[in-house]
Formats: structure tokens, sequence, C-alpha cells
């Protein structure tokens, strides 16, 4: 907290000096509010002085204004600048994600970022302004109460040598026993983020297997978890209000008693001992405040821990520090005996994987499932860095470029279509932020989009909902092609990206592409041998490794795997009528 605290709210130390000034003031006021008091009853009361009663109270009510106007401004500035410290907080969480690679990603898991940037953070900015408004307060209540105590009798003063370290023990066991049931609070809570996400995005699933019961036992369970918890903490705060309020009044009367026997001695006077009274209410409400404090402080620390945990990770994929500038890419990508392994892996991926794909050139990869397809472009692109091995763009290995400048040089059409809640404007500026509407009608009519989006009355303003739901299977596809043509790369990356067309609109998408990306390097993966036919390499993968190189032709003859593969899809298949992404350029 100490870390956090120390960088968000050291640009606003201005605000902080005038937080303190101002919880000061209305502090010390409080404290001499009793004094006062105790002149009232003494020097009008007891004497039956009414001047005395008049100017001696317009001063209480001064006073008591003032303190209102401090404790206004001071509640203000607290509140600010906690709300700043949060915005902050939530800005920097959500950049330092957008930054991970995916191994940061699946190492915190998304439903844990989510609790981090949302709970976690909401914890710290009420703790902070909770500890901004009494840190300061209760000190000054502490050591001011006692020594104006001390002031108006020093005999009973032995009642704060009990009463005070009872209550210090009480706020110590408490923060003992909550720190570690906070802890697992925020990892339940994950869990149970993680359940949520995972119920909402495979609704359809759980339905169609009829799994409703068995996914509810599962969410009751974790929720259930997190009730036990907090009804174990929640125990432990029930006792810690009605326990010290006990020891409070128990002391009030033990002062009261011996007080009015010192009265009756003639050794104090009733005023003296109406104002200790407060004094030890101020007293034993700074160590409430301060035990309120510990309550909160272990779950604010752990969430804490937890923010820092992302805000101080590091991306594997980072920039060099004197990136290499690409200012006219050609395309030219190639692989030089790549391994790779995932982090805590036993066995490797890709093993041995060599290649080069050259611009106007179409590279097809297909194998079987989990045969790491789908991971060769994302080291072509540099989502995750290669155990072993390079991997070159234009002669420069990736690692080289900058990341940013790297991406540009990629037109990504990812596994999974991702669309993002907006507009189809909106998505389609993710392509290009500059690009008109004439040119993303020109990309939709390519990527065979144009007919259903003219379709929908609002046209590109037309709504997207989250993850692009409102939209079949095959419109998010088409939609997100027609995205990476507006960014006209050097680099196509299609990662099995036509698996929900159907043949007819297969064919006239690969046919429409020709002329856009004649010049470019375009890497396939694909499920259906007889869609990459015409493509001038084609790699066959088996566990992780290249066990087929040629075309369509030649891997025929001479790769058992190839063979596989085609016959379990129909055979050769001689007249075939899918257009391959290349027919065009012979024509």
């Amino acid at each position: 907290m100490i870390k956090i605290w120390t960088r968000y709210l050291r640009p606003y130390w201005l605000q902080v000096a005038v937080l303190v000034l101002f919880q000061v003031a209305q502090t010390a006021l409080n404290l001499y509010l009793p004094n006062l008091q105790a002149d009232i009853i003494d020097k009008g009361v007891a004497v039956g002085d009414q001047d005395a009663i008049y100017r001696i109270g317009w001063q209480m009510m001064g006073i008591t204004a003032l303190q209102i106007v401090a404790n206004v401004v001071a509640v203000y500035c607290a509140t600010r600048l906690a709300m700043r410290m949060g915005y902050e907080l939530r800005r920097d969480l959500f950049a330092s994600v957008e930054g991970f690679s995916l191994n940061e990603i699946e190492r915190f898991s998304a439903g844990s970022l989510i609790t981090r940037t949302t709970n976690d953070v909401q914890q710290m900015q009420m703790t902070t302004m909770q500890t901004l408004m009494i840190i300061l307060q209760a000190p000054v209540m502490l050591i001011g109460g006692l020594v104006l105590a001390l002031r108006q009798d020093g005999p009973l003063t032995w009642s704060l040598a009990v009463i005070v370290p009872l209550i210090l023990l009480v706020a110590l066991v408490l923060m003992g026993r909550m720190g570690p049931l906070f802890t697992r609070l925020q990892n339940m809570l994950d869990s149970v983020n993680r359940l949520v996400r995972e119920q909402i995005s495979g609704v359809r699933v759980i339905r169609a297997f009829v799994r409703e019961k068995t996914e509810a036992a599962r969410f009751d369970k974790a929720n259930r978890d997190v009730y036990g918890v907090l009804i174990s903490t929640g125990r432990l705060m029930s006792m810690m209000v009605p326990l010290m309020w006990f020891l409070l009044n128990m002391s009030n009367v033990a002062i009261m008693w011996f007080g009015g026997r010192r009265i009756d001695s003639g050794a104090m006077q009733i005023g003296a001992l109406q104002a200790f009274i407060q004094y030890l209410m101020i007293i034993l409400s700074g160590l409430m405040m301060a035990a309120m404090m510990s309550v909160m402080l272990p779950r604010a620390a752990v969430a804490a821990r937890r923010i820092n945990e992302v805000l101080e990770a590091t991306s594997e994929i980072a920039a060099p520090e004197h990136p290499y500038r690409n200012e006219h890419p050609q395309g030219l990508l190639e692989f030089k005996h790549v391994d790779f392994s995932y982090p805590g892996a036993q066995d490797p991926v890709l093993s041995d994987i060599s290649f080069t794909a050259r611009p106007g050139t179409t590279t097809a990869i297909i194998g079987a499932t989990g045969s790491g397809k789908s991971t060769i472009i994302r080291l072509a692109n540099r989502m995750f860095d290669v155990t072993d091995g390079q991997v070159l763009v234009d002669g420069h290995d990736v690692r080289e470029y900058d990341p940013d400048q790297l991406a540009l040089i990629f037109g990504p059409v990812p596994q999974k279509a991702i669309l993002f809640t907006g507009t189809i404007r909106d998505n389609m500026h993710y392509g290009d932020p500059e690009a008109d509407d004439d040119r993303i009608w020109q990309a939709l009519r390519i990527a065979q989009a144009e007919d259903f989006v003219r379709e929908i009355p609002e046209g590109l303003d037309a709504r997207v909902a989250e993850g692009g739901t409102n939209f079949s299977g095959g419109q998010k596809q088409r939609l997100c092609m027609a995205r990476a043509i507006l960014r006209n790369p050097r680099i196509y990356t299609f990662d099995d990206s036509f698996s929900a067309l159907d043949m007819t609109t297969d064919r006239a998408l690969h046919k429409a592409l020709v002329p856009v990306t004649r010049e470019a390097t375009q890497i396939v993966v694909a499920q259906r041998a007889a869609s990459i036919r015409q493509a001038d390499q084609i790699l066959v993968l088996d566990r992780g490794r290249i066990v087929g190189r040629g075309t369509h032709d030649e891997l025929m003859e001479d790769c058992p795997t190839y063979q596989e593969i085609v016959q379990s899809q129909g055979g050769q298949g001689p007249d075939v009528e899918e257009l391959s992404i290349d027919e065009g350029r012979a024509e």
C-alpha cells in the first residue's frame, strides 16, 4: 500500500498538505471544546454568571462552525484524492494488461485481471479515503486528548492505562485473524468472476448439452465459499464494535464513580470532571477509529499486493532499446529452425520449423488439431517469442522490431472472430482509423459482407453487441476480414478464417481477395484441403514437426499424412470447384 500511495499521491502533495492542515485544525478545535465546556460549567452555571454562559457559548458555536468548515474541506480533499488515485490505478492497470503477452494473460487469468481492476481498486479507494481522514486525525485525538486530560486531573488518567491497551489488543487480534480471510476472499472472488465469464460466454453450449444444473452447482459452490468467508469476517467485525463500546462505557462509569468521590473531597471541580469525560471519549474515539482502520487495512493490503503484481509484471514481448524501423516492408517471412514450448509445458509445441513465405505467394499450413498450426501464426506476429531459432520479417528478427510497428505489417484474421462493442464503423476503424466510408464499403464488398450490412437499416452505424453476438459466425468472419483488408498489410494471416462460410461465399471471397492480396504474403491455416489446393506451398504438420512440404500434387505423391487428410475429406476430387486464394493469379 505504501508503494501505491507514494506513487499516486506524491504528484498531489499540495492537496495532501491542505488536507493535513484542515484535518489537524478541525481535530484541534474539537479538542478545545471540552475545555470551554468546563469553563461554562465552572465559571457560568456554578456561580450563576449568565454573561459568562453567553460569552463562552458563542465561542463554542463559533469554534463548532469553524470545525464544520475544516471537516468539509478535509473530507472533500480526501475523497477527491482517493477517487483520483482509483482513476489512475484503473488506467495504469488497463495499460499494463494491454501490453501483456499471452503468457502474462494466461498467468493471471482474465477473471483475476477483471477482479484486480475493479474490486481491488475499489478496496484501495475506500481504504485511502478512510486513511486520509482517520490516520491523521486519530494520533492528534489520542495525543492531544491525553495531554489535555492530564491537565484536567492527573490521578484519573490511570483509567487510560487500562482501557488503551485493551482496545489495542482487540484490534491486533482482529487484524491477525482477518488478514488470511481477506486473502482467501479475493482469490474466491477471482473464481466467481471466472465462472460467470465462462457461463455467459458458453451459455449456448451449456443449454445444448443440458448442463444448466451442473453449472449452477459449480457456481453455487464458489458462491457459498465466498459467503462462508464473508460470514467469518462479519462475525469478527460484529464482535469488535460491541466489545469496544462495552469497554468505553465501563471506563466511563468508573471515571464517573471515582471522579464523583474526588468532587466530594474538593480535589476536583464538576466542570473538570465533565471535560475529562469528554477527553476520554475523544481518546477512545481515536482508538476506535484506529481499530476500524486495522480491520480495513488487511483487505486493502491484499488488494494492493495483487494490484502491484499486475503493475510490476513485465511483458516478455518488449521493444528493444534501439528498435529496427522498416520504412518499406516487403513481407518476406522466414522461420529458421524454430522451436517453441509454452511456459510450464514439458513437451515442445513446435520443433525445428523452417520455411520461407515470399511476397506474392500463399503458404498454407494444414495438420491435425493440436499440431501447432495457429502457434506458427502467433510466433510470426510475435504474440509469443520463440524458445529457440529465429523468425525473420524482411531479413530482421521480429525481436528487433518495435511490437507496434511489427503489428502494422500484419493483417490478422484470427481463428475466433472477435468484434468489439460499438458499431460496424468502429470495428472497421481498428483496421485503419482514418478510413472513410467509401473505403470501408469497398473492404466490406471484398469480404462479401456488403450485402448483409446494407440490409441493416443503420448500415455502418449498426450496433455490434459484446463479442459480436448479434451476428452469425460467418458474418463475424467476413467483418474481421474486411477489417484486415483496410489495414492493407504486407502479410495476411488467415487462421482457419473460412470455416464458417458456405461454399458459394467461400468461392466468391477467394476470388475477390486475389487482386487485393496479389503483392502480399499470405499465410493460411486451413482444415479443408480442397481450399488450399492451389497454394504455392503447403506445409503439413504432425505433432509440431513439418512432415511434408510442396504443392498439392507433390504432396499427394510423397506425403502419407497429407494423403490421409485428403482421403478423410472425401478424396482428391479432380473436379473440385472451390476457387483458391491464388487461383485468380493465373488469369
